[in-house]
């Protein structure tokens, strides 16, 4: 049998129970084996007993994705004591993966938490009114909403004429769902706007640092992917990557 690259997936500190655990949630995993056509290993987020740079080396590329925990806010300079949950041990693993990833020319995608973890760990900032501001749209369904209803709240996004993801998408625009409280304030230097929701917010960026790719969305293609053949694209994106053809 043939070897398929391997994807290093950074995984959370949750309870589970009374007692913590390193945890993903499956629907990213599946998503990207089954649509990158990989393998894939979780990265605990323990940096007290493991650098990322042990693991990285033996890995083709990193995703870091979406879960219920916020940055802290003093990772991106500001001191308000901003809303948790946080994950300050994911914070630190997520840090040494992308500076591992980029010194080892690993590709490095990321997903709603790991979009706004890249942009910060570039010097970039995020904002915290993503579904209160009123100059934006509601990038979250009302409180009360199911759990599978807030995956069903929806806008469109505008992709940037000639970027990575309008050249895949081959249109102007994406219908998207959108989960997210909180997003992108100011775009770090180096990451290139590949769509803007309609009120001007970056929906997903782009890079080349040190030659390998790095591809980020604020949405959630790992919900429903089989269902939904856009989200299916942006795995099959990652599955280039890892394959050196992107």
């Amino acid at each position: 049998m043939s070897q398929r690259p391997v994807l290093g997936i950074i995984a959370c500190n949750r309870m589970v129970g009374v007692e913590l655990s390193q945890a993903v949630m499956n629907r990213y995993v599946v998503a990207a084996m089954q649509y990158a056509d990989c393998a894939a290993l979780i990265v605990p987020s323990l940096p007290d007993f493991m650098h990322a740079s042990e693991v990285v080396g033996r890995l083709d590329g990193v995703m870091l994705t979406g879960t219920p925990s916020n940055v802290e806010p003093s990772r991106y300079g500001d001191e308000a004591a901003g809303e948790g949950p946080f994950d300050p041990d994911r914070d630190r693993m997520m840090l040494e993966l992308i500076e591992a990833a980029i010194a080892t020319q690993r590709p490095l995608f990321g997903i709603c938490r790991g979009f706004q973890e890249i942009n910060v760990a570039f010097g970039g900032t995020l904002r915290r009114d993503t579904s209160a501001a009123e100059e934006l749209l509601h990038h979250h369904a009302p409180d009360g909403t199911s759990f599978d209803g807030m995956f069903d709240h929806h806008h469109r996004v505008d992709l940037v004429e000639g970027g990575l993801l309008a050249s895949a998408y081959d249109r102007p625009s994406l219908d998207v769902n959108s989960v997210h409280y909180q997003g992108v304030g100011e775009l770090a230097e180096g990451l290139t706007v590949e769509a803007r929701a309609p009120d001007g917010l970056v929906e997903a960026y782009s890079a080349r640092p040190n030659g390998a790719p790095l591809l980020a969305v604020q949405w959630h293609p790992e919900w429903a992917t089989d269902d939904n053949r856009d989200s299916q694209t942006y795995f099959r994106l990652l599955g280039q990557a890892l394959r050196g053809e992107l």
